[in-house]
């Protein structure tokens, strides 16, 4: 895989978000007048509609293969957001490895090249009885349905129905791990930090992008440390130790950042007062000058519209979707797919795929094969992704760990993981990690 170097040149401090989006197609305009029964988008002909709801990394090659499996079928994919923002790679963003230009992207191109539709709108419920999506700009019905939304920040398992708690925490002390606004929040906030204490919490598994947290920490360590800031980084884990690729960022914690770096295991969140400044946890409280705060991530809220949400052994909502682990249909509904970071459980061998992009883009590419399966009427395959995810942890050498996951079907029927770290840092790992991401934005957004 071609690596493409110039992607390697930092940005300019003052980049401003809107050089980066010249060109970005405008958002399409609302009908004159809605009602609870606007029609969104009217039937054409007889071909089967599949409706995609969110056109992050899964949405995207979603839509994008489904009309190669489908050539006549009609796609449309709902979209909030007038442009892509990529997760992966943010972590490298906020230090300059990559400038905004590289992270954005607009989203009517490939809507054009592979010929779905693509539709800004806002998700506003599901009536899988009726097989309708309600949106801000109308309703649109569908054969199938794709939800693949994402995460939300569950801020009500920390603060209830207090809601001046949640407005104050996101708006002082968000995490953006939902790319947008949120990013360019971050990124000020961590170059105008003259000195002081950050916390930064983990959600309890799953969450996004397990090992993000962790290389979020050492490249704003690296910044501060580059810089001679004063700063100070406390690591709230709610694990026993830091994974995946523990040994990896224990070793960058203790030989790159130990004056910086303190991470604290068992550190589940007991309460936090975000206006004094002050957080408990079961390893003991701690006061802060900034923090980073991540709640329990769960399914996106689409999933909980289409009322899809799992249940375990005592009745008590997981917070995921409730889908089949080979199929990824929910359970009660198989014209309904759940594709991404909002999948349940998979096995009990492991719990949860890794909520990463390179399993939405894969669980994205399985999923438009088994519709095409279905609609053309061939025996459904039953197919397994892998995952693959880099982390930098030092800027200056640009040294990068990894961590690869492999999966199989084992005699028990059921899904086995086998999980490979690699904990040496390496100019090389970095090298590799442009060249899949490089290789994945020209798989399903980059024309």
């Amino acid at each position: 895989m071609k690596i493409r170097r110039r992607t390697l040149l930092s940005a300019a401090p003052g980049l401003a978000l809107g050089g980066a989006l010249a060109g970005i197609a405008p958002a399409l305009a609302a009908p004159a007048a809605l009602t609870a029964e606007t029609i969104l988008a009217p039937r054409s002909g007889s071909a089967p509609r599949i409706v995609i709801c969110g056109g992050g990394w899964g949405g995207l090659t979603a839509a994008r293969y489904l009309k190669a499996e489908l050539p006549d079928a009609e796609v449309i994919l709902l979209e909030r957001n007038p442009f892509f923002w990529s997760a992966p790679f943010s972590n490298k963003w906020l230090i300059d490895v990559v400038d905004t230009g590289f992270l954005v992207h607009d989203m009517q191109r490939p809507a054009n090249r592979y010929g779905y539709t693509l539709v800004q709108c806002e998700v506003t419920g599901i009536e899988r009885d009726r097989k309708i999506v309600r949106t801000s700009k109308g309703n649109v019905d569908y054969d199938f349905l794709i939800l693949s939304g994402g995460i939300r920040d569950a801020w009500d398992v920390w603060f209830g129905d207090d809601q001046a708690a949640i407005d104050h925490t996101r708006t002082h002390y968000a995490s953006a791990y939902i790319p947008q606004g949120q990013m360019l929040g971050l990124k000020d906030r961590i170059r105008n930090f003259q000195g002081g204490t950050i916390v930064m919490t983990l959600p309890p598994p799953p969450h996004r992008c397990p090992p993000s947290p962790y290389e979020r920490a050492c490249l704003m360590a690296w910044h501060f440390k580059t810089n001679n800031i004063p700063a100070k980084i406390v690591i709230l884990d709610p694990k026993p130790q830091a994974a995946p690729i523990g040994e990896g960022y224990r070793t960058a914690f203790r030989e790159l950042y130990p004056d910086i770096i303190t991470h604290v295991p068992n550190a589940k969140v007991k309460e936090v007062d975000p206006f004094n400044k002050r957080i408990s946890t079961e390893a003991g409280d701690f006061d802060f000058d900034d923090a980073i705060f991540m709640p329990p991530h769960q399914a996106a809220e689409m999933v909980f519209h289409a009322d899809l949400i799992g249940t375990d052994a005592e009745g008590k909502p997981t917070g995921w979707a409730d889908m089949h682990p080979r199929l990824y249909h929910a359970n009660s509904d198989d014209s309904v797919y759940i594709v991404g970071d909002s999948m349940g459980a998979i096995s009990p061998h492991f719990g949860h795929y890794p909520k990463s992009a390179h399993v939405a883009n894969y669980i994205a590419k399985i999923v438009a094969k088994n519709i095409g399966e279905r609609v053309r009427g061939e025996e459904v395959v039953a197919r397994l992704p892998d995952n693959l995810c880099y982390m930098l942890v030092n800027g200056d050498p640009r040294e990068a760990i990894s961590v690869e996951f492999t999966y199989e079907l084992g005699p028990d029927d059921l899904v086995h993981q086998t999980q490979i770290d690699i904990d040496v840092r390496t100019p090389d790992l970095m090298e590799e990690d442009f060249g899949w991401i490089n290789g994945m934005f020209d798989d399903f957004v980059r024309v």
